[in-house]
């Protein structure tokens, strides 16, 4: 015969509550303790269409006329891809654009072009 630990230590079932004793739980407010922090709430993820991850690096710039118009593109390599997955995307279409066409623009100058 099989016996349970309560049996041996005569513990009987597991305690029970009136559903009568159970209250509502009230959430506390900051000025009744201000050091309770919040937690934070996640940010909007944003994704960026057919992207498939953050920008590594720009490659090369190109022309092209879409509709009549000059459109520049940017050869790019993201972070999580290999070289064969380079996508070519308009200016608008790069995440942090700015920081990554900057650093574009500084490789591209010849070494000897502020002298």
């Amino acid at each position: 015969m099989i016996t349970m630990p309560n049996e041996e230590l005569n513990l009987g079932p597991h305690p029970v509550l009136s559903v009568s004793l159970v209250k509502p739980y009230l959430q506390i407010g900051e000025e009744i303790l201000p050091s309770r922090k919040k937690n934070p709430t996640p940010a909007d993820i944003v994704e960026v269409e057919d992207s498939p991850g953050l920008v590594k690096k720009i490659i090369k710039a190109r022309k092209i006329r879409l509709n009549g118009k000059d459109q520049g593109q940017y050869l790019v390599r993201f972070k999580t891809q290999t070289a064969d997955k380079d996508k070519w995307l308009a200016e608008d279409a790069i995440p942090d654009r700015n920081l990554h066409l900057r650093r574009f623009s500084d490789s591209s100058r010849p070494e000897n072009s502020h002298q």
